[in-house]
C-alpha cells in the first residue's frame, strides 16, 4: 500500500510538472506569433499621440522636429548653400547642429528596425521587444536632459534651450526613439503609415473619394483622420504638460506611455484563420 501511495503521488508530481512545462512552451510560442497588423489600431494611434508628445517637447526647446526630418534634411542645404553666399557665413550654427544630430541619430534609431527582419516583423515578441527599446532610449535621453540642467523653453528662435553637450546626448537619443517607432509601424504596412511622418497621410485623406462622406464609416478614410487627430492631441498635451512640468518630468510620462505600449502589443489578435469551403 505504501509503494502504491508513494508511486501515485510521484506520478502526480509528473503530471504537474508535465502541464506546467505545457504551458510554459505554450506561453512562449504565443509571444511568436505573428500579429493583425488590421487589429493593431490601438497601440499605433498611440505612437501618433506620442509622435506629437515628444515632437512637441523638442521642438518648444530647439525648434528641431525629432520625428519629422525633411525639414532638418531641408535645413542642413540651406546651411551648405550659405557656404558660396555673398558675404559668406562659415558659421556651424548651433541650430544647424541640432538639425544634424536630430537627423544622424534618428537614422540609426531607425536601422535598429531590421532586428525585425530577423525576428519577424509582426510577431508579438518583436513588437514588444521593440517598443521596449524605444522606451529605454526615451528614458535615457530624459536622464541626459535632466542631468544637462538646460531650461525646457527656448526663448526665442535663435537661441535654443537645449545647448550644452548633455542636451545634444538627449535630443539624439529621443532622435533615434523616434526612428526605431517609425520603422517598426512602416515595416507593419498599414494605413498608419510610420506613425511619424504625417504629410503624405494629408495628401491621401485629400484625395479621399469617400472624404465628404460624412454620415457612413469610412475605413481608409477614419483611420487617416485619426491618426492626424492623434497627433494634434499629443502636441497639445505635450506642450501643455511641459509649461507645467518641464522636459524632464514630461519625457519620463513618455517614457511610461511606451512601456503601456509594449504591453499592448501582447494582447492584439493574431489574423483569423479563412475557412475552408464545404466540399460538394
Amino acid at each position: 500500500m505504501a509503494n502504491s501511495s508513494s508511486s501515485t503521488a510521484v506520478s502526480s508530481r509528473t503530471d504537474v510538472d508535465t502541464m506546467n512545462t505545457t504551458r510554459a512552451l505554450s506561453y512562449r510560442e504565443q509571444l511568436w506569433v505573428e500579429i493583425d497588423p488590421q487589429q493593431g489600431s490601438g497601440p499605433l494611434t498611440a505612437f501618433c499621440i506620442l509622435t506629437g508628445y515628444i515632437d512637441a517637447i523638442s521642438f518648444s526647446a530647439t525648434y528641431v522636429w525629432c520625428g519629422f526630418q525633411t525639414g532638418n534634411f531641408c535645413q542642413l542645404a540651406l546651411a551648405i548653400a550659405r557656404l558660396m553666399a555673398t558675404p559668406k557665413d562659415l558659421h556651424f550654427h548651433l541650430f544647424d547642429q541640432q538639425a544634424l544630430c536630430s537627423l544622424l541619430a534618428f537614422n540609426v534609431g531607425a536601422m535598429l528596425g531590421r532586428i525585425g527582419n530577423h525576428m519577424g516583423v509582426k510577431t508579438r515578441i518583436w513588437l514588444f521587444l521593440g517598443t521596449m527599446m524605444q522606451a529605454v532610449l526615451l528614458a535615457a535621453g530624459t536622464v541626459a536632459i535632466w542631468q544637462s540642467g538646460s531650461a525646457s523653453i527656448a526663448a526665442d528662435r535663435g537661441e535654443p534651450a537645449w545647448t550644452n553637450a548633455a542636451s545634444f546626448v538627449g535630443l539624439a537619443l529621443i532622435s533615434a526613439s523616434m526612428g526605431l517607432q517609425g520603422s517598426m509601424a512602416k515595416l507593419l504596412n498599414t494605413h498608419f503609415a510610420t506613425t511619424v511622418v504625417l504629410t503624405t497621410v494629408w495628401c491621401e485623406l485629400m484625395v479621399e473619394p469617400n472624404l465628404f462622406k460624412l454620415c457612413r464609416l469610412v475605413k481608409y478614410r477614419d483611420i487617416r483622420v485619426i491618426a492626424a487627430a492623434s497627433l494634434f492631441f499629443g502636441g497639445f498635451a505635450g506642450r501643455a504638460i511641459l509649461d507645467k512640468t518641464g522636459a524632464p518630468v514630461a519625457l519620463a510620462l513618455g517614457v511610461g506611455f511606451r512601456v503601456l505600449i509594449a504591453i499592448s502589443w501582447l494582447f492584439v489578435s493574431p489574423p483569423r484563420a479563412e475557412t475552408a469551403p464545404d466540399a460538394k
